[in-house]
C-alpha cells in the first residue's frame, strides 16, 4: 500500500513539469540563465517567487499599466484584456496556454516592449527568467 502512494505522488509530481516541459522554452530559459550568470557571478538559478512578486509588483512608472497583472489579471491563468486597447490577451500561464514562450524573437520583444512600459527601464536576464520560471510552473 505504501509502494503505491509514493508511486502515485511521484507521477503526479512528475506529470506537473511534463506538461510544462517544451524544448524551445527550455532554451529561452537557459539562454537568460547564461546571460544572469554574466551578468552577476553570484546568480544561483531563478525564482518562480521571485518571478510572481515581479508580476504582481505595483509601479509608478505607468499608472494606466502599474504591473504585468494590470492585463494579465492576479490570476495569470485566466485571460486578460489590455488596459488601453481592451484587446483580450490569451492566458500567460503555460498551464493554460501551453503556446507560450517558445519563440525567443516574440518572448525578447515582448520583454523589451512590457518592461519599459511597466518598469520604465529594461528587465535584467535574472527578472526574465525569474518571471517565466513562474509562469512555466502555473
Amino acid at each position: 500500500m505504501r509502494r503505491v502512494s509514493a508511486a502515485l505522488v511521484v507521477v503526479a509530481l512528475g506529470a506537473v513539469p511534463a506538461l510544462a516541459a517544451d524544448p524551445a522554452r527550455d532554451a529561452i530559459v537557459a539562454a537568460y540563465a547564461a546571460q544572469a550568470k554574466q551578468q552577476d557571478a553570484g546568480f544561483s538559478g531563478f525564482s518562480a517567487a521571485r518571478g510572481e512578486a515581479l508580476y504582481r509588483l505595483r509601479h509608478t512608472v505607468n499608472p494606466e499599466i502599474a504591473s504585468c497583472s494590470t492585463c494579465h489579471t492576479d490570476d495569470p491563468t485566466k485571460p486578460g484584456r489590455h488596459a488601453k486597447t481592451g484587446r483580450v490577451i490569451e492566458p500567460v500561464a503555460v498551464s493554460a496556454n501551453p503556446k507560450r514562450f517558445v519563440e525567443a524573437d516574440k518572448v525578447e520583444e515582448r520583454f523589451m516592449r512590457d518592461c519599459k512600459s511597466i518598469f520604465g527601464r529594461v528587465c535584467t536576464a535574472t527578472e526574465k527568467g525569474d518571471y517565466l520560471t513562474f509562469l512555466i510552473n502555473r
